[in-house]
């Protein structure tokens, strides 16, 4: 077993995607071009948002989200951003190269989401703080594909003048519980612009790099696009200091060809992730918290066990060719590059998280592959 296999996952798609492919390059049209207005609209539709601009990556693509808000007055360096403490760290480095001062907030126990109790907790202490900070966003992620959404929450922070912003990372075609701000359930528009990583592990992967940015906001999404491409409105005519941050047309073209399958990649994640939490009976082991409100798409399947056994338990898997992962070994404020910043004085949610959490392979895997890795898990004894 695979923890995963890209070649065994684009194989159902390989004809179309040497289609997609051959019909670029006979094409003569490798940027600008049909395929990515076409991906755009596709996305945006999937999504239920007004806007899609396709970009280079998920990191360029929350930095032209947090950019745009700069440019357009709505977010001001010194400001506070919001975001998950067990997040990865491209949700994090946006934030602090435009001089933005990152608040994280711990993790819910059961969605292992950013949380929203949390986060309104340090909203109302820092407004009788002597010296508040000016929170002007909430990045949330949508970590291992469970939506990160509470509407009330949500409101009460756009009544304070707050941009919600969605790192759709891991997420594409997952449903929240309740509606957005565009009406919409899906990620990728329930906040006021999303950011989408198609990396090729991603439920929906490029075979290279890709990204993209959702919107129903017009100045946002105008304003992306000019940034993504030299800070151009036209040709020769650059009112930003911008980036080369497009998406190429063969990425576009290979992205349609996956986007079309985004529902049947949802519904076999779902099948194997049922079949793990029907299966998985150690009590050694916490299971993740299957929603039935929502549509999880399960980008990881992730356990939790007890820190002083989890090497033990990955190495007993290992010996019997189950391979795991960990997402993530470290909060993003305990890497090197933020030494000495944000490092907190106590043991917190998301550093004990990191210390417990165990990766399933769940891309590729069926069923009884599933019930396999279950019995090994159950047959595990300290």
């Amino acid at each position: 077993m695979n923890f995963l296999n890209l070649a065994e996952t684009n194989a159902p798609f390989a004809d179309d995607l040497v289609a997609a492919a051959s019909r670029v390059i006979r094409s003569g049209c490798y940027l600008h071009g049909p395929e990515t207005r076409a991906f755009e609209k596709e996305l945006s539709e999937q999504c239920g948002a007004d806007f899609a601009i396709g970009v280079s990556n998920g990191l360029d693509a929350l930095r032209l989200i947090l950019r745009a808000c700069v440019e357009l007055g709505r977010i001001r360096k010194g400001d506070a951003v919001m975001v998950a403490a067990n997040t990865y760290i491209a949700s994090v480095l946006p934030v602090t190269e435009f001089g933005l001062i990152p608040v994280f907030v711990e993790p819910d126990s059961d969605t292992m989401n950013f949380s929203w109790t949390e986060a309104l907790r340090f909203l109302d202490e820092n407004s009788r703080s002597v010296s508040p900070l000016n929170v002007s966003v909430a990045l949330i992620t949508h970590l291992y594909g469970t939506p990160c959404w509470d509407s009330h929450a949500a409101s009460i922070m756009r009544e304070r003048g707050m941009l919600i912003v969605e790192d759709n990372a891991q997420a594409i075609g997952a449903l929240a519980a309740s509606s957005g701000f565009s009406g919409s359930r899906s990620t990728g528009a329930l906040g006021d612009a999303a950011a989408f990583s198609f990396y090729p592990t991603k439920n929906i992967g490029a075979l290279g790099d890709g990204g993209a940015v959702t919107t129903s906001d017009t100045a946002i999404a105008d304003t992306v696009r000019a940034l993504a491409n030299y800070g151009s409105d036209r040709r020769y005519h650059n009112i930003y200091e911008g980036y080369n941050c497009r998406l190429d047309e063969i990425q576009a073209a290979m992205l349609r060809v996956k986007l079309r399958h985004l529902d049947r990649e949802t519904a076999a994640r779902a099948e194997t992730g049922a079949a793990y939490d029907r299966y998985i009976s150690n009590p050694i082991v916490t299971k993740p918290t299957i929603f039935p409100d929502m549509t999880q798409v399960w980008h990881q399947y992730v356990v939790r066990v007890p820190e002083n056994i989890r090497d033990a338990l990955r190495a007993h898997l290992a010996s019997e060719g189950v391979p795991t992962d960990v997402h993530y070994p470290d909060p993003p404020y305990l890497q090197p590059c933020y030494e000495g910043r944000f490092r907190p004085k106590t043991l917190t949610p998301s550093i004990a998280l990191s210390r417990s959490c165990i990766s399933l392979p769940i891309a590729n895997v069926n069923v009884a592959e599933a019930k396999e890795v279950a019995r090994i898990i159950n047959d595990y004894r300290p």
